[in-house]
């Protein structure tokens, strides 16, 4: 027997059953974690997006491996560090601050921020140190956000800070310190309201492990893994172009608009080429050809017309 359907609401306006049940079972688990401050909840389901490019067929990373070889100095430096060492830190509960160049600064709690349309994008994504991933992300475009604290018209840039609590993230504590606390980003306007930047909130159909950036990290996935800030706590948008960690460290290693260019190498090494991680290999086999952007270069190279990207890498 058919299901029955309102005649006044036709069959194009509703919502696919697979979605509305994966964004249930989404919130569920999320639910979990506000409740009982569990890093990570399984999900029944991912969401879906059939929407090209927020989707790739290419072989997803192996869970195991995206959740245990990160990078996340606030936990140490070792790849293993960060899932080895933040065990005490608390996702819950938790703020975003979002102020400056806006006409309606607010505070959103984790509650709210789950409460905007979720989807699941699988994007490439490509670090710096010329190793890659394919991850299947939870979350919602940052423009989603920036839209509801209206921006001021002179605004040009968006700044991100992450949270500093060295009583739970040990990476921050101690006599040598890698990096200046807090670590911050920023992106140009253009390129946080572009539609393939989001917000994450999961991966992997469940909430964000404390080692990849619980409870909400930026994904901006044309440009290198160091630009997605994690555990953000503060948004700013600005005039001027906000100061950027690595950037500020070494510039003349890390540029500020860190585009994924294979024909601009890192002065160490080349980014011609990268091993995915998973594959094996990391020292010459199995290693494959860096795509312009991370492969969205055709999404993407619009809103650098004009500049000259071996330039402002």
């Amino acid at each position: 027997m058919p299901a029955y359907r309102p005649p006044s609401i036709p069959a194009s306006e509703i919502t696919p059953e697979s979605i509305f049940l994966n964004r249930r079972h989404f919130l569920a688990g999320a639910a979990g974690l506000l409740a009982f401050g569990a890093s990570s909840r399984s999900l029944a389901r991912p969401l879906q997006s059939t929407e090209s490019p927020l989707s790739t067929d290419e072989k997803l990373t192996p869970e195991s491996d995206a959740t245990s070889y990160n990078n996340f100095y606030e936990f140490g430096l070792g790849k293993g560090d960060p899932k080895a060492r933040s065990g005490k830190f608390k996702p819950t509960p938790w703020t975003v601050k979002v102020d400056g160049l806006v006409s309606k600064p607010r505070e959103f709690g984790l509650e709210e921020l789950l409460s905007f349309p979720l989807e699941e994008r699988i994007y490439r994504m490509r670090c710096v140190e010329a190793w890659s991933m394919v991850i299947p992300w939870t979350g919602f475009p940052l423009a989603a956000l920036l839209d509801t604290v209206e921006p001021l018209g002179s605004a040009k840039y968006v700044a991100f800070e992450t949270v500093v609590r060295p009583e739970e993230m040990p990476g921050q504590s101690g006599f040598f310190q890698p990096l200046d606390w807090p670590y911050v980003e920023g992106l140009r306007l253009d390129e946080a309201r572009h539609p393939l930047t989001i917000l994450a909130l999961g991966l992997y159909g469940k909430t964000l492990p404390n080692q990849n950036g619980a409870p909400v990290r930026l994904v901006v996935p044309w440009k290198y893994g160091f630009k997605g800030i994690k555990s953000i706590v503060r948004i700013t948008l600005t005039e001027r172009q906000p100061p950027a960690t690595w950037n500020m460290t070494a510039p003349n290693e890390y540029g500020f608009y860190a585009n994924v260019n294979p024909e601009v190498d890192h002065p160490r090494w080349s980014q011609a080429s990268e091993t995915r991680i998973g594959e094996g290999g990391f020292f010459g086999a199995n290693r494959r050809p860096t795509l312009p952007f991370n492969g969205y270069e055709q999404e993407v190279s619009g809103i650098y017309a004009g500049m000259d990207l071996k330039a402002n890498f």
